[in-house]
């Protein structure tokens, strides 16, 4: 029988390779969090391109696929192989400030965590009373993580080189942007419509909040989200695509170059350096 920590060896050069990550902290990661920590007991019901399977084997959740947390709810501990892409692409450095949204049980928080080391900080959100206990309970042995069991929107947050947003979202709220510090990455999944979106990356720099865009991913809506918009169309394909940078209200208002404007921020196809 093959054990759980081969397992998760396997893996790791799995799913760093699926999406070329080249980054052995990441890999090393992967490959030390117990992800069945992270899991309701099995039987497990893992989910690989729409279709559901029950297993009671350990070597079927260190695949690539999403596995249940909560069925009835839509939640699922998300495709490690996306994750490893995007936090491949905010590559959280040992000491850093990270603000995960939407942490769920914690499994990638752990992650981000072993990146950021000891000397680092995560102040993780989950809105979900529950799953922020069981993750409060999961990560106890993360002295650098503190689960807060509320909503990451439309609250003061420090001062942080990295937010990683686990839900998706009409969009960011103003207040991430402005925690971020110069240099600082926002990675977030953009749903303005329902159920799929961009993966936007934000970086701050001297000038403001330049925008990229990653990966067509979908995500379960970010609970407690407060973004409202302008009650107009919805941005187009096209406004996507065009889209360069976001900026919070407050420090812009909105011109002709937007592509998007909601109560708080809006997206622009002024490039930004």
């Amino acid at each position: 029988m093959v054990s759980a920590e081969n397992c998760r060896l396997r893996y790791a050069e799995q799913i760093v390779g699926i999406v070329g990550v080249d980054d052995p902290r990441i890999r090393r990661a992967f490959a030390s969090v117990p992800r069945e920590d992270f899991l309701p007991p099995p039987p497990w019901t893992v989910i690989s391109q729409g279709v559901a399977t029950q297993t009671g084997n350990i070597a079927d959740i260190y695949d690539n696929v999403l596995v249940a947390i909560d069925r009835a709810r839509g939640i699922n501990n998300g495709e490690p192989a996306l994750h490893a892409a995007w936090i491949g692409a905010v590559s959280p450095q040992p000491g850093e400030t990270l603000i995960h949204v939407g942490a769920g049980t914690g499994y990638y928080t752990a992650l981000l965590a072993h990146l950021v080391e000891l000397g680092g900080r995560v102040e993780a959100y989950e809105y979900e009373s529950d799953l922020a206990a069981w993750a409060c309970d999961n990560l106890r042995d993360y002295p650098q993580v503190t689960v807060h069991a509320a909503s990451a929107f439309g609250r003061p947050l420090p001062g942080a080189d990295v937010i990683y947003v686990n839900a998706g979202v009409t969009a960011p709220d103003a207040g991430w942007l402005q925690a971020l510090l110069r240099g600082g990455r926002l990675i977030f999944p953009w749903q303005p419509h329902q159920g799929w979106g961009t993966t936007m990356l934000v970086t701050r720099t001297g000038r403001g909040y330049r925008a990229k865009q990653l990966m067509n991913v979908g995500f379960i809506s970010c609970s407690g989200e407060t973004t409202r918009g302008p009650g107009g169309p919805r941005p187009s394909e096209a406004d996507i695509a065009a889209t360069r940078s976001v900026w919070p209200v407050s420090e812009r208002e909105p011109d002709w170059t937007a592509t998007a404007v909601y109560d708080a921020v809006w997206f622009s196809a002024d490039s930004v350096e």
